[in-house]
């Protein structure tokens, strides 16, 4: 499976990419919220995860445009933060997010969400 990881913490980045590298995912990383629109517009992934806070923008300007724009609207979102604002699940969950995931990230909680979103996209 092809993930963009789109996060600004480095530390979180490297552990997130290893682990999902080691279950035999591609990951490709984008740092800032610019940059994670334009990866996903231009590498089409299978799914998106999506830190909120980025520098250059929001995780939710970002949800936003990949779910208006007809090229990225299909692809599946998982947002993750540390943020402890209880109305975020929903809020980005409105805005088209396929799931929300706190950190500390639990990998089982990830692994699981990444298998839905296989299993969500197969062809029918």
């Amino acid at each position: 499976m092809k993930v963009l990881l789109a996060d600004d913490d480095r530390v979180f980045v490297e552990h997130v990419s290893t682990r999902l590298r080691e279950k035999g995912h591609t990951v490709t990383v984008a740092v800032d919220a610019m940059q994670a629109f334009m990866f996903a517009m231009k590498n089409l992934p299978d799914v998106i995860m999506l830190d909120i806070n980025m520098p250059g923008g929001t995780g939710s300007d970002v949800l936003k445009k990949l779910k208006l724009s007809a090229k990225t609207s299909h692809i599946p979102v998982v947002v993750v933060s540390s943020e402890q604002d209880p109305a975020l699940d929903a809020h980005v969950q409105k805005l088209g997010a396929s799931r929300f995931l706190r950190k500390p990230l639990r990998f089982d909680a990830l692994y699981e969400a990444l298998e839905r979103q296989a299993v969500g996209n197969l062809p029918k």
